[in-house]
């Protein structure tokens, strides 16, 4: 997939950003909610939820190994209020791209939310051991402060 740098005054900061971009021809917006956290939030916001998905679908599609794509589209399920479809778009995510790191995060929550807490425990924990063996000590320290908050005890990978 062919990543395009958009620079673009976030209007809340007031401040100039560039996000990698993986979808030409959308423009930000401040009416429609954001799609993800973080450097990709203003990629969707002027589609709405099913233009989202019909898009990442398409993309999908044209790489269907793409991860990042995988866990776009499993992000928009979750978005949706479909946790079903969301959490079999995660392992499969998993399956696939088990070194996914960004995955492990969103999937415990998300099982969390669903009262599935000792498989958010075992998905948090070995994300943190991709993380680690990955060098990713933000994500580490993420997961473990997750894992922490549904489980006190010290014992870490």
């Amino acid at each position: 997939m062919i990543y395009q740098e958009l620079n673009y005054l976030c209007p809340k900061k007031r401040r100039k950003t560039t996000n990698r971009v993986a979808f030409s021809g959308i423009t930000p917006s401040e009416s429609s909610p954001g799609f993800f956290h973080g450097t990709t939030a203003a990629l969707f916001r002027s589609y709405n939820m099913n233009q989202r998905l019909q898009r990442l679908q398409q993309l999908l599609e044209a790489s269907p190994d793409d991860a990042f794509l995988l866990f776009a589209v499993a992000k928009e399920f979750e978005y949706s209020g479909d946790a079903d479809r969301a959490l079999q778009q995660y392992q499969h995510l998993r399956d696939r791209h088990p070194d996914y790191v960004g995955l492990y995060y969103h999937l415990g929550k998300l099982l969390e939310k669903t009262g599935q807490v000792s498989e958010a425990l075992s998905v948090y924990q070995s994300g943190m051991l991709i993380a680690r063996n990955a060098g990713d000590l933000h994500a580490l320290s993420e997961l473990n402060a997750a894992r922490l908050e549904i489980d006190d005890s010290d014992d870490q990978l």
